[in-house]
């Protein structure tokens, strides 16, 4: 329990500068409309029900609800949640968004037809058990869309949300063949796209890994 408050401070101290980031915000419109385009490709066909876990301010939230999915966040941090609630109220569209822990949803045996995490892994304690959970929550024929990356080496100098995030499995980011075959027994069939070649998805050009792993049941 002091382990998850620490973590929700630290999230609900980084929520007011949050969206400054260009692929967090989505203000500017090449970058909005680059992940627009992504979801609406990803995401199925027809309104279906999303969870978003690790949700942050709702931006990609905002995305499916505006294309007529019913969403659901999830986030630790009361903030972040707040901010995602104020975001899709201005936009006069429906979502519910809910406190708790992304890795496991508080939501009962209720499914989903696609399960969204984007850069949420690295944070985890236990990223395999997170992704079996995610999975669980699916419909038959349901996707897992995860949004990941590689960005630096354990160790590294970056602000870290909890203490000893060094020791974190994943701490840094994923390589794509890693969680290819951590997800691979979980599901019918995934494939793996870069990310890192389009530089509006981030507002500038990125020389790391970046890429979705999209995975059916």
């Amino acid at each position: 329990m002091k382990e998850a408050m620490y973590i929700a401070d630290y999230w609900d101290r980084a929520a007011p500068l949050f969206d400054e980031e260009p692929d967090h915000g989505l203000t500017a419109e090449p970058t909005r409309r680059a992940w627009a385009d992504l979801m609406d490709r990803w995401a199925p066909a027809e309104p279906s029900a999303v969870l978003d876990v690790g949700c942050g301010t709702g931006s990609l939230s905002l995305l499916l609800a505006a294309a007529g999915h019913r969403v659901t966040g999830v986030d630790l941090s009361p903030e972040m949640i707040r901010r995602a609630r104020a975001k899709l109220t201005a936009a006069g569209l429906p979502g519910t968004f809910l406190v708790g822990d992304a890795a496991s949803p508080p939501l009962q045996d209720e499914k989903f037809d696609m399960v969204l995490a984007r850069h949420l892994l690295w944070t985890l304690p236990d990223p395999e058990a997170a992704l079996r959970e995610w999975v669980a929550r699916l419909r038959p024929g349901g996707t897992l869309l995860l949004v990941e990356g590689r960005w630096r080496q354990s160790g590294e100098s970056a602000d870290p949300y909890e203490e000893q995030a060094e020791y974190l499995p994943w701490n840094g980011g994923v390589l794509p063949d890693d969680l290819a075959a951590a997800v691979e027994p979980l599901v019918a069939g995934l494939r793996v796209e870069s990310l890192s070649g389009n530089p509006d998805l981030w507002g500038r050009p990125v020389d790391d890994i970046r890429y979705a792993l999209i995975a059916r049941l």
